[in-house]
């Protein structure tokens, strides 16, 4: 069996559907690049938790578009949020994003090893 083969077995048989779909929102969130810094602001705070007006600072941005994009990232599982007072307070969702790239280490398996394909003439 070719490493792609046992990797296409680990994954259960490839990218279902149904896998890719609970991925995409993920995906599709970190590949804003607000988001991604983001994401690396509230895992960078102390004690890895952080409000809007904690990591406001380094972004040419107003807090209400700094709390959607937190909330993007929220609705994708990449953040947890707590509401403490009038502030929310965010933290990275550590099994989310160990889960995630597990998917990707799958992925970058499969294509780990060349297939070959006929041209068609």
């Amino acid at each position: 069996m070719s490493n792609q083969e046992l990797a296409l077995t680990a994954i259960g048989g490839g990218m279902t559907p149904e896998r890719a779909g609970s991925w995409a929102p993920a995906l599709k969130a970190l590949g804003d690049p607000v988001r991604l810094r983001l994401l690396g602001e509230v895992a960078a705070s102390p004690g890895g938790e952080a409000c809007v007006c904690d990591i406001s600072g380094p972004f040419d941005l107003s807090q209400p578009t700094i709390s959607h994009h937190l909330k993007v990232l929220r609705e994708a599982g990449l953040v947890t949020s707590e509401r403490r007072a009038t502030w929310v307070y965010y933290r990275v969702n550590s099994d989310a994003l160990a889960q995630l790239a597990a998917v990707l280490s799958d992925l970058a398996a499969v294509v780990g090893e060349p297939t070959s394909c006929e041209v068609a003439e």
